[in-house]
């Protein structure tokens, strides 16, 4: 199982940004760099678990523990990298995380109050609908029309916006369709590719200097046949900070459109704008928009998320249902109904938390700066700046682990996204005061770096 890249297509052609090449799933990472094939199950079990992990029988493929009996769609899947961290911090002390894609906020106080209300009532403990709470379901439709100005959408709640897209892939994609993604991207989307079987991962580049997609790339791409069925993009993005502004995204919808592809939309940091930027949504028969809570709210444990899918797409409703019903059958009682109160508290309540952020942003661009200005991109939505490392730090994970062991920060690994190279920094996790600690951290590691390298 391999991504397919840019230079797979047009010989010659390196990315911006190229795709990263990581095991278990691989991506070339400049056009003279060959993509390996799939790898051998042999060789990334001793990978993963270390040659005393074999047993004679496993090595004869026998016995209950084999690898041979694993699922290989599994096994070739990525490892997911904020696993990774959290590892590494547990074997850590005194580290401060830039890491995760987190808020510092809990949700609404009003909201919880409610919930400590009706907590003890049985009908929080039973399924409901599988499409969502009906009231919150209608709140949604009338949050939609209003501020995302979608008026054709149709609405299920999720248990957060991962699982909603792996909703969608099991709807929409085959196993050995093609789909187009851009990198950098965010990498539990890839993996949701590699573990439904759609192999054929398209990874366009983004433009060094702004990190939008490449959308003449895509043109040509999509005129290939087979026709790729899905192209997604994450706006404002995650991992790069980017906003695409609405002719460029609408001129992605118009060429999906025309070649017959669907066109995923991630809005989870729709309220995440900064410098007088605004964020919109688009809307057609192709089209699916997604959206979370667990940024804006601050209700990442509770996982609520929702799709707003084209209510004319014929039959898109009941095979969305098949998902649903056998995954989470409905998402989480409880967190419905704090989703649906922490609604009452309005976009305004998000919008007063997201504007301290950008003092945390301003903090965490001075402490990039040792990787020089050119090298700092990113920031003008989500909670994310992206910034590229020495040109003689190409083991980025390497590089998070000493700023994690040596100077005690924690940063996400560009190589996770499909930008082997670059780190990924989160400027929304911590609070003001904490936030100019871990960021003196950051910049004494970063500037150590640059001048002396990685000195234990």
């Amino acid at each position: 199982m391999h991504a397919t890249t840019p230079e797979r297509q047009e010989k010659g052609r390196a990315p911006a940004l190229a795709p990263s090449t990581k095991p278990p799933s691989t991506s070339a990472s400049s056009s003279c760099c060959n993509p390996r094939e799939a790898p051998d199950p042999a060789l990334l079990l001793r990978t993963v678990l270390g040659s005393s992990a074999w047993t004679a029988g496993e090595r004869r493929g026998g016995g209950m523990g084999s690898f041979a009996k694993l699922a290989r769609r599994a096994v070739e899947t990525d490892a997911p990298v904020m696993v990774k961290i959290q590892e590494l911090l547990r074997g850590a002390t005194n580290v401060m995380s830039l890491a995760q894609g987190v808020v510092y906020w809990q949700p609404p106080e009003s909201a919880m109050n409610k919930i400590e209300k009706i907590i003890r009532e049985p009908a929080v403990s039973k399924y409901g609908s599988d499409d969502g709470l009906p009231e919150l379901r209608e709140a949604l439709l009338e949050k939609l029309r209003r501020e995302n100005k979608l008026t054709k959408s149709s609405v299920m709640v999720t248990a957060g916006a991962n699982q909603a897209f792996v909703n969608l892939v099991l709807t929409l994609c085959d196993a050995g369709d093609s789909v187009v993604m851009f990198a950098p991207y965010y990498f539990n989307a890839y993996m949701s590719f590699q573990m439904t079987g759609v192999t054929n991962i398209l990874v366009g580049a983004c433009d060094s200097k702004t990190l939008h997609p490449d959308v003449d790339w895509l043109e040509r791409i999509l005129k290939q046949d087979p026709v790729p069925k899905l192209v997604t993009v994450v706006n404002p993005g995650n991992p790069s900070g980017a906003f695409i502004p609405r002719p460029m995204l609408e001129r992605i919808s118009d060429l999906c459109k025309k070649a017959g592809a669907w066109l995923v939309v991630d809005n989870t940091y729709e309220y995440f704008m900064y410098d007088g930027m605004e964020h919109y949504c688009i809307e057609d028969k192709h089209i699916v928009n997604l959206f979370s809570f667990s940024k804006a709210y601050g209700m990442m444990g509770w996982r609520v998320g929702y799709i707003a899918f084209p209510s004319e797409a014929d039959g898109f409703h009941d095979q969305l249902l098949k998902v649903q019903d056998n995954i989470p059958i409905c998402a989480s009682i409880i967190g419905q109904h704090l989703a649906l109160y922490s609604l009452e508290a309005g976009p305004e309540w998000i919008k007063e938390r997201v504007k301290d952020l950008v003092k945390n942003r301003e903090v965490l661009v001075e402490a990039l700066s040792p990787l020089g200005e050119d090298n700092v991109k990113g920031g003008e939505g989500a909670i994310y700046l992206w910034a590229k490392l020495p040109d003689n730090c190409s083991d980025d994970f390497e590089v998070v682990r000493w700023l994690a062991n040596k100077h005690g920060v924690a940063v996400i690994p560009g190589s996770a996204s499909g930008g082997p190279g670059y780190i990924r920094v989160s400027f929304g996790g911590l609070k003001e005061e904490d936030t100019r600690l871990a960021a003196e951290r950051l910049r004494r590691g970063l500037q150590e770096l640059v001048t002396d390298g990685m000195i234990q």
